[in-house]
């Protein structure tokens, strides 16, 4: 089948104000027998990005066995692309820090970060890694890594559960979908989350 090509005018960037334009032009396209899908390219960008975030695991601490939790077959932590974690930042999208970060250990987690590829994001997991836990108070440990890196997601809990690890690592995947991948405006204002509680409603189906 010929498919007849639809015949684009120039039109003014301040005239183009809505997309009757690009619906019709997919329109025909489609008529014609061609697969056309309408969307920006940082939405499909940002899709795959957030659906394969690999992450470099610092855990010291408890925290750190109800991370590995996450990645068992009960909860799985595959189905949402969290599966790949890598032992160099280079290939790394996020730092998971879960537990105690002492003076000593600060400029260790700082040179890691620094050595991953933009975008990059962190995740602090449990009390410790979110204000010094119980030790807080103690000479030697770090009251809270937002000291020494820049947090996105704050998950609290001594250890917090695997459902609100899972639900705050969802939480850092809908961030990633709404940014703006092109053009470096995605890390100016930095909106950290919270994961206060974990709704109700979300019920980790066994795999």
């Amino acid at each position: 089948m010929e498919v007849r090509k639809p015949h684009i005018k120039s039109i003014p960037y301040g005239e183009f104000t809505d997309n009757e334009s690009l619906e019709k032009i997919a329109k025909e396209l489609n008529e014609g027998g061609v697969n056309v899908i309408v969307g920006s390219l940082d939405q499909a960008v940002n899709w795959g990005r957030s659906n394969s975030l690999w992450s470099l695991t610092f855990a010291t601490s408890c925290c750190g066995i109800e991370f590995m939790a996450v990645g068992c077959a009960r909860y799985d932590f595959a189905r949402f692309g969290f599966e790949v974690t890598r032992n160099s930042p280079r290939q790394a999208d996020l730092i998971m820090c879960a537990g105690t970060i002492t003076n000593k250990m600060a400029p260790v987690m700082r040179r890691l970060y620094d050595e991953m590829a933009d975008p990059k994001y962190v995740i602090a997991v449990g009390g410790c890694a979110i204000s010094g836990g119980p030790f807080k108070s103690s000479y030697h440990v770090v009251r809270g890594i937002e000291e020494i890196v820049p947090v996105d997601v704050f998950i609290p809990g001594c250890p917090p559960r695997p459902e609100a690890i899972l639900y705050g690592m969802m939480q850092l995947q809908r961030k990633v979908k709404v940014e703006k991948f092109f053009g470096g405006a995605n890390r100016k204002e930095h909106k950290p989350i919270i994961v206060t509680d974990v709704p109700e409603d979300f019920n980790v189906k066994e795999a």
